[in-house]
């Protein structure tokens, strides 16, 4: 019987979390699905298909879980757990036969494994699930959040069902525990973001943040917060948190009793009225303001609370000298990173965070984290706008390969360091991103995230100066990625420089990243002013990545996501604009350092020149391009896409963005709704150390929620906030169709991913839509979480995309520069 099967240990501990019974697993069943995620938009999932359409079998010991292309059955076969707990089923493995890189990228099957264990519980009640490892996994066909990086702080709340309850977990080495018997409302230790208490600065108020867990079947709001510290009080209102949910919430400290250096106890209160429901102590540090130490600041994308480190400047903090921005490794903490520098005399170092060790590469949401704490760090050490550097190390030396080819005019010069450039180049626990396809679904879906084939932007590192540092005998990111990228500038650029270390592994000490000649060639180094550059040679993805160069913006694409450049030259003397443009549809020009008395001449392509007359001091110019002829436009639609939004679907997850629910469809179709909201919160706090608020339709309102990013999700039938927000929109999804424009598709297992702008100038609308239980099953993965992967304006697919990879996937596009649906960059079967 599979009841006997699965032995389950009780053991009764107390720990500083936790005061309940712990479930450990003796047994489990496990299976090779053949299950595929990348650094993609698809994805293959043979477990979650069978489990969306009502197929999957109750497992069992060598019972049939499916069968092979050969005929070959696939059996779920027994494995015991170690003496820890954890199960390993150890599958990762080469996978032949095949060309397409989008169903085994670098020929590797990765995670392809679930591990199957249950509970019969006694009784129906609440309990907290931690599964440490795995990358996603199914409780009792929920879809939650796993750990694939073992960080052991996925504190889960769950509703077991009085019975057998089921849990599947996506991955090859696993330990899960479920707690009973917890508080409903605990307050965990186990993932902390703290400042550090800097001494002879202004302490005063700071500010932390700590995960908070809800296991009741309420929501929980009117929650405080109170901090205790040397003696001094601090209290707080917290965000509601959800019935069944985790969250991580921001509290404030009161540090102005601190004195000396040290570790102090700092308490936890939690409370409601004038209820207590959880204590904790924490322990925070004071340091000497010479000491590296971590700051933290609210960010805009989602209102959460994230750090960044400093090493300061040698000697005390002065004006006008030189800032480092340092982007570390994978798995390595910014303060570990910033630990790693000596203090220079000539400047400060701020190490950035990528959101998480892991995060997001360095793109996506880390490219934004980089570029929000060069930002603080700019305002609060006021360096030499002429002296700004990037480096950084593995993981992070491709950030500085990806920031320095994103953003040329931010920096002075750059230092990769153990770096590889380009996702497509380097896998890692989401895969590689492959390089092409022959499939046009496939191949508009590359072209959504060209942002990441960095060798692709080589050509912007020309005014950097650019160091390379690597270990000749590194093993984790071989030398040759280093080669690579020698080679590539040697045929262009004029001034980089190139050392291997002898001997050096990945991490050959903290001259890894505080290497002295790198210091030396970055002192050196100074960003010019804008008023002495005047020729620009630029390139980007996107405009919404990346847009402006010095004095030009492409301010819109003629092809969305292909790669645009522009070449041009001024001459303030002859008053004269001259150059050429790929893949532009708008150009913005600065006109600031030309005298504005003397009428200007602006020749692009070598097309017709334009002379521009009606000037005033500090103007700006738009010029459109259309039927090979360049002309002004005086008048910009600041509704249409520019910079500040362009698409595509991931740019959604940004301004405090809000997850709005419908609940006016079957209680089926509700629940799947907030499944599916939830996993994205839960992933969004794992990959990004966020924190979403989730409310229902009914709680919406366009005046409360002003000013944010609205993430939709069910239907035009089921989310009462639809017709508020979509009206509009040429992608409409109901109960049983998806319709855009004059193509049409019918079926209860239908799903979207989209975007479309809010009636401002700046916001967006997320959606993820489904036309049943079954389609939004199909949505519950969110690929669009893993660094670099390339998601289009829409995305249209059914069911069969977890069965069948780009093959389910109905259409695909970009919406034109007016935010209207075009045929001409749609991709479809």
């Amino acid at each position: 019987m599979l009841k006997n099967l699965l032995f389950l240990v009780f053991l009764l501990v107390t720990t500083n979390t936790f005061a309940q019974d712990t479930l450990k697993f003796e047994k489990a069943l496990t299976v090779a699905s053949g299950s595929r995620y990348g650094r993609e938009a698809t994805y293959t999932d043979l477990l979650a298909w069978q489990m969306a359409n009502g197929k999957l079998q109750l497992p069992k010991e060598n019972g049939e879980f499916a069968v092979n292309k050969t005929g070959e059955k696939i059996i779920w076969r027994t494995i015991k757990a170690d003496t820890t707990g954890r199960f390993s089923a150890f599958s990762r493995r080469s996978v032949q036969g095949t060309n397409n890189p989008f169903l085994n990228p670098g020929g590797v099957d990765r995670g392809s494994d679930y591990i199957y264990v249950n509970y019969t519980s006694p009784k129906e009640q609440t309990a907290i699930l931690n599964v440490i490892g795995g990358n996603s996994l199914f409780f009792n066909g929920i879809p939650h959040m796993g750990d694939p990086y073992g960080s052991g702080f996925m504190n889960i709340p769950v509703h077991l069902k009085k019975g057998l309850n089921e849990l599947f977990v996506r991955g090859a080495s696993i330990l899960p525990m479920i707690f009973i018997n917890a508080k409903k409302l605990l307050i965990h230790t186990d993932d902390i973001t703290l400042p550090s208490i800097v001494l002879n600065q202004v302490n005063g108020i700071l500010k932390g943040a700590i995960t908070i867990s809800n296991s009741s079947l309420q929501d929980c709001s009117s929650l405080r917060l109170k901090t205790i510290l040397n003696g001094k009080q601090q209290e707080v209102a917290i965000s509601r948190i959800g019935k069944l949910s985790m969250r991580k919430v921001i509290f404030e400290l009161d540090a102005s009793a601190i004195n000396k250096p040290g570790n102090y106890n700092l308490e936890l209160q939690l409370s409601q009225g004038k209820t207590s429901l959880d204590e904790k102590t924490i322990v925070i540090e004071a340091l000497e303001s010479s000491s590296t130490h971590k700051q933290t600041f609210i960010s805009k994308i989602d209102g959460s609370l994230q750090y960044f480190a400093v090493t300061p400047q040698l000697n005390g903090w002065k004006p006008n000298s030189a800032l480092f921005l340092s982007v570390h490794g994978a798995g390595v903490e910014a303060i570990g990173q910033a630990k790693a520098y000596k203090s220079k005399d000539w400047g400060t170092v701020v190490a950035a965070t990528n959101r998480r060790p892991r995060g997001f590469n360095w793109e996506d949401w880390g490219r934004q984290d980089a570029l929000e704490v060069l930002a603080l760090a700019k305002n609060q050490f006021k360096p030499d706008d002429k002296q700004i550097y990037l480096t950084g190390h593995s993981m992070g030396g491709h950030g500085t390969w990806f920031l320095g080819a994103t953003y040329p005019d931010k920096w002075a010069a750059i230092a990769p360091a153990a770096g590889y450039a380009s996702l497509k180049d380097y896998g890692s626990a989401d895969g590689k991103i492959p390089d092409s396809s022959k499939n046009i679904i496939e191949k508009l879906l590359l072209r959504a995230g060209n942002q990441s084939d960095v060798p692709k932007l080589a050509t912007n590192y020309t005014p950097l100066g650019v160091y390379i540092l690597h270990g000749d005998a590194d093993k984790v990111v071989p030398v040759t990625y280093a080669r690579q990228m020698k080679k590539l500038l040697s045929g262009f650029h004029a001034d980089f420089s190139y050392y291997e270390y002898p001997g050096g592994e990945h991490w050959f000490g903290d001259q890894s990243v505080d290497w002295p000649p790198i210091f030396s060639f970055f002192k050196w180094h100074f960003i010019p002013a804008d008023s002495t550059v005047n020729r620009i040679d630029f390139m980007t993805s996107s405009p919404g990545i990346s847009a402006t160069y010095r004095w030009a913006t492409i301010y819109q694409q003629a092809q969305p996501l292909q790669y645009s450049r522009i070449v041009l030259k001024r001459d303030k003397k002859l008053s004269t604009i001259v150059g050429k443009t790929e893949n532009v549809a708008v150009l913005k020009l600065a006109l600031t350092d030309f005298d504005a008395k003397i009428p200007l001449k602006i020749t692009l392509d070598s097309l017709t020149s334009i002379n521009y007359t009606t000037r005033t001091l500090n103007d700006t110019v738009f010029l459109a391009k259309n039927n090979e002829s360049w002309k002004i436009i005086t008048k910009i639609d600041k509704r249409d896409k520019n910079p500040i939004r362009s698409g595509t679907f991931k740019e959604a997850f940004n301004h405090k963005m809000v997850f709005v629910v419908g609940t006016n469809g079957t209680a089926d179709a509700n629940q799947a709704n907030l499944n599916k909201a939830k996993y994205d919160s839960e992933s969004w706090y794992y990959r990004g150390n966020g924190a979403v608020d989730i409310i229902t339709d009914k709680e919406y309102s366009e005046q409360k929620y002003q000013g944010r990013n609205i993430i939709l999700y069910g239907n035009a039938e089921n989310n009462s906030s639809w017709k508020k927000l979509l009206k509009n929109c040429p992608i409409q999804v109901s109960n049983s169709q998806i319709t855009v424009k004059q193509h049409s598709w019918k079926g209860d297992d239908l799903a979207a991913y989209y975007i479309w702008p809010q009636q401002d100038n700046k916001l967006l609308i997320g959606v993820v839509a489904s036309t049943g239980t079954t389609g939004m099953k199909a949505a519950y993965a969110n690929q669009y979480f893993a660094g670099g992967s390339g998601f289009p304006d829409f995305m249209i697919f059914s069911s069969e995309l977890a069965k069948e990879g780009s093959a389910g996937i109905k259409l695909a596009g970009f919406y034109n520069n007016k935010w209207q649906f075009d045929e001409n960059n749609i991709a479809k079967p």
